[in-house]
C-alpha cells in the first residue's frame, strides 16, 4: 500500500538527498591510503594529465599525498572555479584534516562537506520557528526558505565556531545568545546535484530565542525571516518544495523531536533520516 500523500512527500525530500549511489560511474579519489573523495572519470584523466603524481587504476583514482598541498592548484588548473573559502578535507568527518579545498571544487572532488544548521525556536502559544528566505542572487538554491541559521564549516573551524560566526553575520543573533544552541541531530547523505557530488555533513543545533529577539539580515545572503508556527512549517513541508533540499531533513527531524510526528510514520522517517552514505554493495 502507498504511503500517505503527505508522508510521500516528507520521505521524497528525504530520499532526494540520498539521490547518489556510490561509486556509480565515479571511481574513488585516494590521497595515499587516505580515501578522500570520489571523481568522474573524465576528471580523473584530466588529474592524471596534469600531475604525474595522479595515477588511474580500475575503478580508483590515487594522488600522492604530497599532492594534498596542491589541490586548489589542482583544481584551478582543471577549470574550476573558485569561491574564495577553503574547506578542510578530511577521509571522515571526525578524522585529522589532510589538506584544504575551495569550496567550489567540493562537488566535483566528492569530498566531504560539513555545515551547520539553527532552529531558532519561540514559544509562542506553541512552537513557532524563525525561517529565513534566501536572497534572490543566491549562487545555489535562491529564494528557497532556510534554515535561521545556515553555512558551511570553513578550513580551521569547529561546527559551533561556524554556527557562532553564521548567527552573527546572516541573522545579528549575538553570540551570548547563539552560544545557548544545543547539538541535536547529524545527518549524512551523498545528492546528486547540478554542482556535481553533494558528500556532506549537517550539524543541526536548536536555540530557544526571547520573544524580544527580531532576527535582522547582517549580509547580502538572507531576504528577510518570517516567525512560523512550527505546525504551519509541517504543513509546507507535506505539500510542497518551498525549502532549500537539506533543510527539509532539519525540520522533519524538528517535528519529530516536538511530538507533531509520531507513531508508525515517525519511526519510518527517523528511520530515513538515519540513512548515511554507502556504497551500492557495501
Amino acid at each position: 500500500m502507498a504511503p500517505p500523500a503527505h508522508l510521500a512527500k516528507r520521505l521524497a525530500h528525504i530520499a532526494a538527498c540520498h539521490s547518489a549511489s556510490l561509486p556509480g560511474r565515479r571511481l574513488k579519489l585516494w590521497a595515499g591510503d587516505e580515501h578522500i573523495g570520489y571523481v568522474l572519470p573524465e576528471l580523473a584523466g584530466q588529474l592524471a594529465a596534469l600531475s604525474r603524481g595522479v595515477t588511474l587504476a580500475q575503478g580508483h583514482a590515487r594522488m600522492a599525498p604530497e599532492l594534498l598541498p596542491e589541490l586548489n592548484a589542482l583544481a584551478g588548473a582543471a577549470g574550476m572555479t573558485p569561491r574564495g573559502e577553503d574547506f578542510d578535507v578530511r577521509a571522515t568527518v571526525d578524522g585529522p584534516v589532510l589538506g584544504v579545498l575551495d569550496r567550489g571544487a567540493l562537488p566535483s572532488f566528492g569530498v566531504i562537506g560539513v555545515g551547520v544548521h539553527l532552529n531558532g525556536l519561540v514559544r509562542r502559544a506553541g512552537w513557532h520557528v524563525w525561517v529565513a528566505k534566501r536572497a534572490a542572487n543566491k549562487k545555489l538554491d535562491p529564494g528557497r526558505l532556510d534554515n535561521l541559521v545556515a553555512g558551511g564549516v570553513s578550513a580551521g573551524f569547529t561546527p559551533l565556531a561556524t554556527l557562532l560566526k553564521e548567527a552573527q553575520e546572516e541573522a545579528s543573533l549575538p553570540a551570548s545568545l547563539a552560544s545557548q544552541a544545543r547539538l541535536v541531530a547529524r545527518f549524512c547523505y551523498a545528492m546528486e546535484r547540478p554542482e556535481g557530488l553533494r558528500r556532506d555533513v549537517v550539524f543541526a543545533y536548536d536555540l530557544e530565542l526571547p520573544e524580544s529577539f527580531i532576527p535582522t539580515p547582517a549580509d547580502d545572503e538572507v531576504e528577510c525571516f518570517t516567525l512560523m508556527r512550527l505546525a504551519e512549517v509541517l504543513e509546507r513541508l507535506s505539500s510542497g518544495d518551498d525549502f532549500k533540499f537539506n533543510v527539509n531533513l532539519v525540520l522533519i527531524d524538528l517535528c519529530i523531536r516536538f511530538g507533531l510526528l509520531t507513531g508508525a510514520h515517525a519511526a519510518e522517517l527517523r528511520a530515513a533520516l538515519a540513512k548515511g552514505w554507502s556504497e551500492t554493495g557495501a
